[in-house]
């Protein structure tokens, strides 16, 4: 995938989880949570569905790097080209 195809999966993850946030409107450096106003398991919902759009499982562990598109894509970009999906 390339990182505008991992930009695009983000934004429609977000757009899962929150379908009334308008992604072209937020910004990419600040922190997501904030800006779509989600709550825990809403945060949880987008990770499950970063997971279906990308092919990669993002370990609870790792939960903390997603906090803004930027980040979001930059984790899912590297660990996509460590561990590409089968």
């Amino acid at each position: 995938m390339t990182r505008d195809e991992i930009r695009r999966a983000v934004l429609a993850a977000v757009s899962t989880v929150v379908p009334e946030a308008h992604p072209e409107t937020l910004d990419s450096a600040a922190p997501l949570r904030d800006q779509v106003d989600i709550d825990s398991m809403d945060f949880i919902n987008f990770v499950v569905a970063l997971d279906e759009a990308v092919g990669v499982a993002v370990p609870e562990a790792d939960y903390g790097r997603l906090t803004t598109i930027d980040a979001c894509v930059a984790y899912l970009e590297d660990t996509l080209r460590k561990h590409p999906p089968a």
